[in-house]
């Protein structure tokens, strides 16, 4: 028989954080596959797991991926362990557990720490309908298509972001969407010095423009308000004049009624402006 996959969450900062079902897999394996051997022989160490250890990241990633899928194959069990966090969130954990769904190996996921649920639940913004970003691309074309998608996002929006690179991204953020807009930037989630900062996007760059931050950081975005699209939707239909707006809708074959409605709702109007509007140019509708 083929062995297991097993994606183990492991802690953000918090050592105790880690859960009791992780340390027993990450025991009981054959093999533990790391983002980087160098910082899990520390989390391994403290729990005193002696577990063989192999690199898996995102330059290795197929090559290594094919190895780890044929020692699994063999009927190995394989313990599968990012720098931080949750395998297969924003890392090269996703392309392995592809390769084993592909090869008919069966993977399971051990819950635990993840960053982004972390922050979205500090963060005092909406929870029921969010978007999970990870870090914006560096390529500058594909960089800016990214943000011009945001501009329209109506849920929650979760980045992550180095420090250095946190004010940029900020400064392209506010230019992007505005002054106004609420963000939340979680740093050092669950560790001494966490601070978890709420402003609006305008006085976010101000404040770190002053205090310069340490440690990654996750960003927390405002999606755009119901308002706020209502009232775009109402400004672009004002190129058309009501007798014009109404007609697009009779064309589709609605009846006056139904097309008087939808030009109202369109409008941010009262179908009763719509028809009053339409007896005052025509006589009658």
């Amino acid at each position: 028989m083929a062995g297991t996959l097993y994606l183990c969450a492991t802690p953000i900062g918090n050592l105790e954080d880690m859960t009791f079902r992780v340390i027993r897999i990450l025991k009981e394996v054959d093999l533990i596959a790391a983002e980087d051997t160098r910082n899990s022989i520390k989390l391994l160490n403290h729990f005193e797991i002696r577990t063989p250890m192999t690199s898996y990241h995102e330059y290795n990633k197929i090559e290594k991926g094919r190895k780890l899928v044929e020692k699994l194959q063999e009927g190995k069990d394989v313990a599968l362990i990012t720098d931080a966090g949750t395998p297969g969130i924003s890392d090269p954990g996703e392309e392995l557990v592809r390769m084993c769904k592909e090869a008919g190996i069966a993977v399971t996921s051990l819950p635990g720490a993840c960053a982004c649920i972390t922050a979205l639940t500090l963060s005092g913004m909406s929870t029921r309908r969010f978007a999970f970003e990870a870090f914006l691309p560096q390529d500058k074309k594909e960089r800016r298509r990214i943000l011009d998608e945001v501009c329209t996002e109506t849920r929650t929006m979760i980045f992550y972001e180095a420090p250095h690179r946190l004010v940029k991204t900020l400064r392209e953020l506010e230019n992007t969407l505005g002054s106004h807009r609420r963000i939340t930037v979680c740093r050092e989630l669950t560790k001494k010095y966490e601070t978890v900062y709420s402003d609006s996007l305008g006085g976010a760059v101000r404040y770190y423009e002053e205090v310069p931050p340490k440690g990654e950081c996750v960003l927390v975005l405002e999606g755009k308000s119901q308002e706020e699209v209502e009232e775009e939707q109402k400004k672009g239909w004002m190129p058309l004049s009501v007798e014009e707006h109404l007609q697009i809708y009779l064309n589709q074959g609605m009846d006056k009624k139904e097309a008087m409605k939808r030009t109202a709702k369109d409008r941010g109007v009262s179908k009763r402006d719509i028809y009053q509007e339409m007896i005052g140019k025509k006589g009658e509708i």
